[in-house]
C-alpha cells in the first residue's frame, strides 16, 4: 500500500507528516531545526529518501539541510556526517552552502544593482532561499530560488553553489524591483518533456522562461495587467505570486497573480484571465490536479490589504475547465470567523488514484481533502504558521 508524506516548513521549524494511502490518521514528527524558519522543503523524485530543506534565521543567516533517510536525520550537505553543525546555543558552526552572486562570469556585463522601491539603485544581497526544487533526473542537482531574486544550482547535493546567472543578465534585470514581501523568487518549474527548459517567477519582477537550460531568458508576461505599477502592461513589475502546470501538459500555465488568475496556453508566451466568478481574484497558492490537467484550484483571500479569506469563510475553489467557472469547496473547513493566509508555497497535491489536496495556513493548520476538493478534514491543528507544503506519494 502507498504511504503519504507531506513536508512543512513553517515559522518554527520543520515537521513531517506520514499516513497510509486512506489519509486519515496521520503521525507528526518534528520540529526539526526547531526555532528556525523554514522556508521549503522538497524531496528527490529521483532518490524519494533524499530531501532538502532551506533553515533560514535573521540572526545566524542561511543554511541548506539534507536528509538521505527521509527525515529522520539531517546534516549540512559538505559536513561530514555526524559531525556537529550547531553549538551548544544552536548557533551554526563550519562551512555552510555558499551562495555568491556571479558579476559577470556568464553575463559578459556587471550586475551591481537593481531598483529599490522608490526607483533607486539598490545593491544586490541575498538573504534568504525561498524554494528549492530537486532536479527530475538526478539526486544531487537541486535548484535554488532566493532573495534579492536570483537562480541558484548544486549539483553535489547542496554542498556548492553557482549562480545561473543568465537570468538577472537579462536586459530587465537592472530595472527589477521588489514587492511587499521582498524580491524573491519564489517558483521554478522544470519542463519533464524538455530538460533545457525552465520556469521561474519573481515577486515583483514578474514570470520568465529559458529553453537552453538557463543561458538565456524571455519574459512571458504579455497579457498580464496591473493597475497597480505606472504602465499596467510593461514587461516587467507584475507581482506574480505562483506558477503551476500539469506535469503531462508543460505547455499550460497557470497563475495566481496580485490580483488575477491567468492561463496561458503556449509556455507562458501569451496570457489571458480565468478569474471568472471568484469572490476575490487576490491569493497566492495555486495547484492542477494530478490527474486532470483542467482542474485548478485556488484559495482567494480579500485583498492585498486584508489576507484573509472573504468573508471570514476558508474556501478552496476549483475550476474543472481550466478556469473561468469556479465551484467553492467548504465541506470540513470553517465558515465563520476565519482569518488566516494560505502562503505562496503552501499548496500542494499527491498523486493517488484519488487525488488529495492540501494546503497550510498562517494559523497553523494542515488541511487534507482525499477525494479532489470534496472533503476537508484537518491533518494538523497546532502548528506554528505554515510556509509551506509539499506532498510525497511513496510506495
Amino acid at each position: 500500500m502507498s504511504k503519504i508524506r507531506v513536508l512543512a516548513g513553517t515559522r518554527k521549524g520543520a515537521f513531517i507528516l506520514t499516513s497510509d494511502a486512506s489519509r486519515k490518521q496521520w503521525t507528526i514528527d518534528g520540529p526539526h531545526f526547531g526555532g528556525w524558519e523554514i522556508y521549503h522543503m522538497a524531496a528527490s523524485p529521483v532518490n524519494p529518501e533524499r530531501l532538502y530543506a532551506s533553515q533560514t534565521s535573521d540572526w545566524f543567516g542561511q543554511i541548506i539541510q539534507r536528509s538521505d533517510d527521509g527525515g529522520k536525520t539531517w546534516q549540512q550537505p559538505g559536513t561530514p556526517p555526524g559531525a556537529a553543525t550547531t553549538n551548544e546555543f544552536g548557533m551554526p558552526v563550519g562551512e555552510s552552502n555558499k551562495f555568491t552572486y556571479d558579476t559577470s562570469e556568464q553575463t559578459g556585463k556587471p550586475l551591481t544593482t537593481h531598483q529599490w522601491y522608490d526607483g533607486t539603485p539598490h545593491p544586490w544581497e541575498f538573504k534568504r532561499v525561498w524554494h528549492l526544487e530537486p532536479s527530475l533526473s538526478d539526486a544531487d542537482t537541486v535548484y535554488a530560488g532566493v532573495e534579492d531574486a536570483a537562480l541558484f544550482v548544486s549539483h553535489d547535493g547542496g554542498a556548492n553553489w553557482k549562480e545561473i546567472a543568465g537570468l538577472r543578465g537579462h536586459d530587465t534585470g537592472i530595472n527589477w524591483t521588489p514587492g511587499a514581501g521582498g524580491m524573491c523568487l519564489h517558483t521554478i518549474m522544470l519542463d519533464r518533456n524538455d530538460p533545457n527548459r525552465l520556469f521561474v517567477a519573481i515577486s515583483a519582477a514578474g514570470a520568465f522562461r529559458s529553453d537552453d537550460h538557463g543561458k538565456t531568458w524571455k519574459t512571458i508576461t504579455r497579457g498580464l495587467v496591473s493597475n497597480y505599477i505606472p504602465d499596467p502592461t510593461a514587461e516587467i513589475g507584475h507581482c506574480v505570486h505562483r506558477l503551476a502546470m500539469h506535469p503531462a501538459r508543460p505547455n499550460v500555465l497557470f497563475m495566481q497573480k496580485h490580483w488575477d488568475v491567468m492561463r496561458s496556453d503556449d509556455s507562458g508566451d501569451n496570457w489571458h484571465e480565468v478569474s471568472g466568478n471568484l469572490p476575490s481574484d487576490f491569493g497566492f497558492p495555486i495547484a492542477v490536479h494530478a490527474h486532470e490537467p483542467e482542474t485548478v484550484y485556488v484559495i482567494p483571500i480579500k485583498s492585498d490589504s486584508e489576507h484573509y479569506p472573504p468573508e471570514g469563510k476558508l474556501r478552496v475553489y476549483r475550476s474543472r475547465g481550466g478556469g473561468d467557472e469556479w465551484e467553492a469547496l467548504t465541506n470540513g473547513l470553517p465558515q465563520e470567523n476565519c482569518y488566516v493566509n494560505v502562503l505562496r508555497d503552501a499548496m500542494a497535491v499527491d498523486t493517488l488514484d484519488d487525488c488529495g489536496i492540501y494546503f497550510g495556513t498562517t494559523g497553523g493548520q494542515i488541511y487534507c481533502s482525499p477525494d479532489g476538493g470534496d472533503h476537508w478534514h484537518a491533518i494538523a491543528l497546532n502548528l506554528p504558521a505554515v510556509l509551506s507544503v509539499e506532498v510525497q506519494t511513496l510506495d
